[in-house]
């Protein structure tokens, strides 16, 4: 029995784009532009006048390839538009190919959009039962993993609620549920799970692991290099529908981040929208690698400045910047200008703070902006929520926190500490009497 799950071999999918929809005839409309189109056709040619192209098409897929191996956990990664969706579509036998084929070995369970074969007017319970019979599950087995099912979604509240009221995050916990117990050979996941609360987030990430430990096979898209890292060894990388690059996941989605970081990592204001009061306006924050270019993606052990730059149309006025970074859901740290100083005229004015190497950990930062004053009482020239966002990973080809350790690293900082060790008190060897 061969040891491949799902076979992928010239896959193309082509879609028409641009096509505008005809208007609705009438019997006798339909009949006389039948009589008179090839009369128009041969007036066209006689005249020399040129035939509009009537249909654009677009290559979702061009001519991809590959393999994935029963029990292995593979990701697919790639910008917004180069075919990650259009696969699992296929896979899943949503659509067909335009060309070549794909065979998949063993059950099939997937989660590509929220609440897919949900029926709105049925509740959280009798969707289990609706769903879990469209993926395949016999009614008995549904019954045996309906407390897990439940469980799991943490939707016991609202069990007998007609899926209709629930909120999208509500939606994909349930559907999520039921696709993850199925127990299928073959797990397809879209990026759905970014509906849903960091906790749950991280949960689902654990019960996909659990999934790809127990020797099935998962196929995992998601924009998150991090979540990629810590699921599979192995990732493909797509662009424009071609398979650009294939291996090692820590490797592949350095590639695909060291090219997005190319994109600009400044956020720009004129200074007629530009944040702020009359008398100080901010005008741009730009995150800074090394080579002192912005970026939006740095390896952990990169040294990053972040360089807010402000308009102050008050000569005197005194206050400080402070910078805040937001991941997992919450505020990881906070960092301030130590003292208020006065900028004595008006003019344009940057702060600039340095971020060490080996202090962020993996994952997506939210950076908010704050510019105030607190003497007396404190008054606030700028409070920018979520001025810029970055992303950082972890390589795993150099020194970090990290170590040769594979496995999640948990927490919101993750800071290179110096670690000794040695024996207390050695243990004499018994000698025998």
């Amino acid at each position: 029995m061969s040891d491949v799950s799902i076979r992928i071999e010239h896959l193309s999918k082509q879609y028409r784009i641009g096509a505008v929809r005809q208007p609705y005839y009438s019997l006798r409309e339909t009949l006389t532009n039948a009589a008179l189109t090839p009369l128009r056709n041969i007036r066209s040619i006689l005249q020399g006048v040129k035939q509009p192209a009537e249909r654009n098409y677009i290559w979702a897929l061009d001519d991809i390839s590959f393999e994935v191996k029963q029990g292995e956990a593979i990701g697919v990664i790639g910008r917004n538009g180069a075919g990650k969706s259009t696969l699992l579509k296929i896979l899943s036998r949503i659509t067909k190919p335009t060309k070549g084929r794909a065979e998949l070995y063993g059950r099939v369970s997937s989660m590509l959009e929220v609440g897919t074969g949900f029926h709105p007017e049925l509740t959280g319970r009798e969707n289990i039962y609706l769903n879990g019979a469209i993926l395949g599950m016999r009614r008995n087995e549904i019954d045996r993993k309906f407390d897990e099912i439940v469980a799991f979604a943490e939707t016991e509240q609202f069990l007998d609620t007609p899926v209709k009221f629930y909120s999208s995050g509500m939606y994909v916990r349930l559907a999520f549920a039921v696709a993850a117990h199925l127990e299928p050979e073959i797990l397809v996941v879209d990026e759905v799970l970014a509906v849903g609360d960091a906790a749950f987030q991280k949960k689902c990430l654990g019960k996909l692991e659990d999934v790809a430990e127990g020797g099935r096979t998962v196929l995992f898209v998601s924009h998150n290099m991090a979540a990629i890292n810590r699921l599979c060894s192995r990732a493909v990388l797509l662009n424009a529908g071609k398979v650009v690059e294939d291996g090692s996941a820590l490797e592949v989605t350095a590639k695909y981040l060291s090219g997005a970081g190319e994109e600009s990592g400044t956020r720009v204001w004129d200074l007629k929208n530009a944040p702020g009061t009359e008398e100080l306006k901010l005008i741009s924050i730009k995150l800074l690698g090394e080579a002192g270019k912005p970026v939006s993606v740095v390896d952990v052990r990169e040294r990053i400045n972040l360089r807010i730059e402000y308009r102050v149309n008050k000569p005197g006025l005194r206050f400080r910047c402070a910078l805040l970074f937001n991941t997992q859901g919450i505020l990881a740290f906070a960092t301030l200008e130590p003292t208020e100083l006065i900028r004595p005229k008006e003019g344009t004015y940057h702060s600039t703070v340095s971020i060490p190497p080996n202090l962020l950990t993996e994952g997506e930062y939210l950076v908010g902006v704050s510019i105030f004053n607190s003497s007396g009482g404190k008054m606030h020239f700028v409070a920018l929520k979520d001025a810029i966002v970055f992303q950082v990973y972890d390589s795993m080809t150099g020194l970090s926190a990290r170590g040769d350790y594979a496995q999640n690293l948990a927490g919101v900082v993750r800071p290179l500490l110096n670690w000794e060790g040695g024996i207390v008190d050695a243990i004499p060897p018994t000698v025998d009497s």
